[in-house]
């Protein structure tokens, strides 16, 4: 069965370092991110990023971010796996994916599996949504 969660999550850190690659207007950061998460699911991550930014703008990123949490109830940790860009370096052609990582749930959520997005609005604040089953 199916299970849907929703919610807001707050930026508490964003620690970008000095880009490791810059060339042709295109620039690779890793920056290392701290959330809290609200609704649904209630906790923290930790998250490592590498950032593309073009000369349009940001343009990508790919990440792993370690979840600790209670989902409707049960806690325990996971693993998402980020995929995410833009066409153009907008808002309006953004794209933000998240994959539970298969095997990475602990505690109450061993056997989780899934997918999410990310939305951004147009305040900059943050919501996510969550489809996902446990074994």
């Amino acid at each position: 069965m199916t299970l849907h969660a929703a919610g807001t999550f707050d930026i508490d850190t964003w620690d970008a370092e000095k880009p490791y690659e810059e060339g042709d207007g295109q620039k690779l950061t890793r920056v290392h991110v701290r959330k809290t998460f609200h609704g649904d699911m209630v906790g923290t991550s930790t998250t490592d990023l590498i950032t593309v930014e073009t000369k349009a703008g940001p343009a990508a990123y790919v990440g792993i971010e370690t979840v600790r949490a209670i989902l409707h109830g049960r806690e325990g940790t996971f693993v998402l796996q980020h995929s995410a860009g833009s066409e153009d370096g907008t808002a309006e052609t953004q794209w933000l994916r998240w994959l539970i990582v298969p095997t990475s749930g602990t505690g109450e959520l061993a056997g989780i599996s899934g997918q999410g997005t990310i939305e951004v609005g147009e305040d900059g604040g943050h919501s996510w949504t969550l489809e996902y089953a446990l074994d």
